[in-house]
């Protein structure tokens, strides 16, 4: 009970001291299975009159689980004899977790999720737009770089019309939508204008997209990457901290091949696969509702299993998703209250609190010491 002695305020005894701290273990968080004890969720306590203050730090963006926090929490510690209410404040406290070796943190960004797919068309972009949402909604500050050079689709998902702007003709500042700090090669040029480039220049301006925008204390950049496993992804692996991926895939087995592919080539960089998302997992018709799994059933949890990662969840093969996103309002904002915005949600809880739970990684808190001869 070490640890707690510190976060117990004047007028609560010692005896006292131990049942908060016994009920606290029993206060398990949903999504990470870990209990608020775990976590280090619980930074202050404080009794007055019978009435318990607790001040919850959670590690991850969930605005949306508060309530049912403090209620579990309200029930536990209301047995404890002195204690008849419990009040929280809740706060979102995300911090910069390890990456792979040999990968220096970046200035401003705490944690980047690549987003990924061994194939493309299987809606990768649209995840992970409304997955960006989803944290930002949830507490997070969020920004999104769209590293499909070739092919930027971030700018119309978003109903992004205006260029990035720059403050001392060096770096440029993020645009902004949907409160998402966003960057892409697709604001930079002309919406029919093709990407004649040659890989190395690729991977150059992704590097420049990354590093010469003047992100804003992000929690998670969230990286759109393009499909396959080339110079981009190489250049990822080398040059940029990533935190986690995510893989994308359909339950079709055309795009099950390539999504292995990308899950291994992730594994031998030794990046974490945070999980997979299994995406157009069944077709919802439009005018009776009827779902059918169209391009197979179970294809993404297999993967899952196969591997040993985490199946983070099936989002449906529906048209108001498509029309969402080709009109600039993507379902989590659009409809934010839809079973589909739902699930996005979950799978942000999902992936923060995977993130939350790993290593934390200190390289930007220590100064950097010089030696100077004089």
């Amino acid at each position: 009970m070490g640890i707690l002695n510190a976060l117990f305020g004047n007028g609560i005894s010692e005896v006292m001291q131990q049942q908060i701290s016994d009920k606290l273990a029993l206060c398990i968080d949903s999504i990470s299975q870990q209990s608020l004890q775990e976590l280090k969720a619980v930074s202050e306590l404080q009794l007055k009159k019978s009435k318990l203050n607790c001040r919850i730090d959670m590690p991850y963006a969930c605005k949306t689980l508060w309530p049912s926090i403090e209620q579990n929490l309200s029930h536990e510690l209301c047995q404890i004899d002195g204690i008849d209410a419990v009040q929280c404040e809740f706060s979102t406290k995300i911090v910069a977790h390890d990456a792979q070796k040999g990968v220096n943190p970046l200035e401003n960004i705490k944690n980047i999720i690549a987003v990924a797919s061994g194939k493309g068309g299987v809606g990768k972009s649209t995840t992970a737009v409304n997955l960006a949402l989803a944290l930002q909604q949830e507490g997070a500050n969020v920004g999104l770089l769209d590293a499909d050079i070739y092919g930027p689709s971030i700018p119309t998902m978003l109903n992004i019309k205006d260029k990035p702007q720059t403050n001392d003709g060096k770096s440029m500042q993020p645009l902004i939508a949907y409160g998402l700090q966003v960057m892409s090669i697709g604001a930079l040029i002309e919406e029919d204008s093709p990407m004649i480039w040659r890989g190395p220049i690729v991977t150059q301006t992704l590097s420049q997209l990354l590093k010469e925008t003047n992100w804003d204390n992000l929690d998670y950049l969230i990286i759109d990457l393009p499909p396959g496993t080339g110079d981009v992804q190489l250049t990822l692996a080398q040059q940029i901290p990533v935190t986690g991926a995510v893989i994308v895939t359909t339950p079709q087995q055309i795009s099950l091949i390539d999504a292995k592919k990308g899950l291994k080539m992730f594994e031998k960089v030794e990046i974490p696969v945070l999980g997979i998302i299994e995406n157009m997992s069944t077709h919802i018709c439009s005018n009776c509702g009827h779902e059918e799994a169209i391009f197979g059933s179970h294809g993404g949890e297999n993967m899952a299993k196969q591997y040993q990662v985490d199946f983070l969840g099936a989002l449906p093969l529906e048209s108001r998703i498509r029309a969402e996103a080709d009109s600039g309002k993507p379902t989590v904002t659009a409809e934010p209250s839809s079973d589909i915005a739902q699930k996005y949600r979950h799978i942000a809880h999902q992936i923060g609190a995977k993130i939350g739970i790993k290593k934390r990684n200190y390289a930007n808190l220590f100064p950097n010491i010089v030696i100077e001869n004089k």
